[in-house]
């Protein structure tokens, strides 16, 4: 277990220094929510950025605004020194990575920074197949929203030897605040699901109390002030339930199904580790519910939707009440 690091540091401190002497090269994969506004960023830091996504209209948006262009994974690794994954499933993930014209089918980066939420099992397998194609992978899960990305406050799990970290640190700080989790594949991930896990059940627990005051007559508005004021808050009642329950707007910008996928990665590893999760498990009922009802699309805050429904009453800030 010594010796991957040991060649892991001198790899890297050759890299580090090739790379500091020309003008760094950016490839960035999946142009969605998440993934616009971090290569805008990029792009605006005065990093050369190159962009891959099946969707040809965000990717003539960004090449209109100077950005290069590449038909496949394996074309953007010639474009690049360092390339950054933002994909929305464990399955485009290794496709992207692994498969047919993917990024082993190229040559040229040395480093692959993974900002998805895959799971430990897929980032490692993943870390893998790049591993045996000569490049590292950062393994870097973010958490902050859309929101987030644009304003370059993302919180990044990072997972990757030392020496990787700091060639990589520049970058990752154009984006948000990295903090370096460990040195394996897969630790970003699982610190990545658990926020999530916790995040949600947040969510699901307010959405629930809001509810619940509804019936009983209580005004919401009233109602999230004092929970702010006390014990019970959290970034559910100070932001989520505020900005887009309460006004109705339900425009997050997370979906409840991208949630779902993210709470299933969570509990598939604490089943694997022997970890009972019993309150993870009733969060996970109430996305499959939300999910059934209002399709994978919806956006996550709309999760106080069913819970309306079965109690015959709409939860409505003052402001969304006219």
């Amino acid at each position: 277990m010594r010796e991957r690091p040991e060649r892991g540091h001198e790899l890297h401190q050759t890299y580090k220094a090739e790379i500091t002497m020309t003008n760094l090269k950016l490839g960035f994969a999946g142009i969605g929510r998440m993934g616009m506004p971090m290569v805008k960023r990029l792009a605006a830091a005065g990093y050369t950025v190159s962009v891959y996504d099946t969707n040809d209209a965000v990717v003539s948006a960004l090449t209109r605004e100077g950005a290069g262009r590449a038909k496949t994974p394996a074309e953007l690794m010639g474009l690049s020194d360092v390339i950054l994954l933002s994909l929305p499933t464990p399955e485009i993930v290794h496709a992207v990575a692994l498969g047919s014209n993917g990024l082993v089918s190229g040559k040229g980066a040395k480093i692959v920074i993974d900002l998805s939420t895959t799971g430990p099992r897929t980032e490692r397998q993943v870390a893998e197949g790049l591993r045996a194609a000569g490049i590292t992978t950062v393994d870097c899960p973010v958490s902050g929203g859309v929101g987030g990305a644009e304003k370059g406050t993302l919180a990044m799990m990072v997972a990757c030897d030392v020496s990787t970290m700091e060639t990589v640190r520049p970058i990752l700080e154009t984006l948000g605040k990295p903090i370096h989790v460990g040195a394996e594949p897969g630790m970003g991930q699982m610190m990545k699901v658990i926020n999530n896990l916790m995040s949600v059940t947040a969510l699901s627990i307010a959405s629930e109390a809001l509810v619940l005051a509804t019936k009983a007559g209580l005004d919401p508005d009233i109602l999230i002030e004092v929970i702010n004021s006390g014990s019970g808050s959290s970034n559910a009642t100070m932001t989520k339930i505020p900005k887009f329950v309460l006004t109705r707007g339900f425009d997050f910008g997370f979906s409840i199904g991208l949630s779902a996928k993210d709470i299933r990665l969570c509990l598939e590893e604490s089943d694997a580790l022997g970890v009972p999760m019993i309150v993870g498990g009733a969060v996970r009922q109430l996305l499959t519910v939300a999910k059934s009802d209002l399709g994978a699309d919806a956006d996550l805050t709309e999760i106080i939707k069913p819970i309306e429904g079965w109690a015959g009453v709409t939860v409505a800030g003052a402001k969304a009440r006219g």
